[in-house]
C-alpha cells in the first residue's frame, strides 16, 4: 500500500507559480503511474495531469495544458506538479494519486489518494 503527503499548496496571484510535492512512503512507489487532481468546493474532483511509471509519458487536461508540469523522480518517490500562468479558476484542493496506468484519467481508476493542498489563487 502506498501512502501519500502533498505539500505546496498556497495563496498567490494570478499569473503566479507554484510547485506541488507528493512523497510516496513506500517502495512500490515505482510501479504506480501517477495522477494529480483537484477538487473546487461544490464540484466534482477533475483530472489535472498523470505521468507513467517510467515518467517518460504524460497527459494533461485541456484546461492546464502549456501551463503545468508533471514529473517524478523515481529514487526520491515523489511527483511534482510545476504550475504556472496560475488563474483564479485553478483554486481547489489539489490531490495525487497512484494508479495503473497514466493514461487512465478516472476518479476511480486510481487506487491511493493523499489528503489534498489547497491552492487558492486571487484575482
Amino acid at each position: 500500500q502506498v501512502q501519500l503527503v502533498e505539500s505546496g499548496g498556497a495563496l498567490v496571484q494570478a499569473g503566479g507559480s507554484l510547485r506541488l510535492s507528493c512523497a510516496a512512503s513506500e517502495r512500490p512507489f515505482s510501479t504506480y503511474a501517477m495522477g494529480w487532481f483537484r477538487q473546487a468546493p461544490g464540484k466534482e474532483r477533475e483530472f489535472v495531469a498523470s505521468i507513467s511509471i517510467s515518467g517518460a509519458l504524460t497527459t494533461y487536461s485541456d484546461s492546464v495544458k502549456g501551463r503545468f508540469t508533471i514529473s517524478r523522480d523515481n529514487a526520491k518517490n515523489t511527483v511534482s506538479l510545476q504550475m504556472n500562468s496560475l488563474k483564479p479558476e485553478d483554486t481547489a484542493n489539489y490531490y495525487c494519486a497512484a494508479g495503473p496506468s497514466y493514461s487512465r484519467l478516472q476518479v476511480y481508476a486510481y487506487s491511493y489518494w493523499g489528503q489534498g493542498t489547497q491552492v487558492t489563487v486571487s484575482s
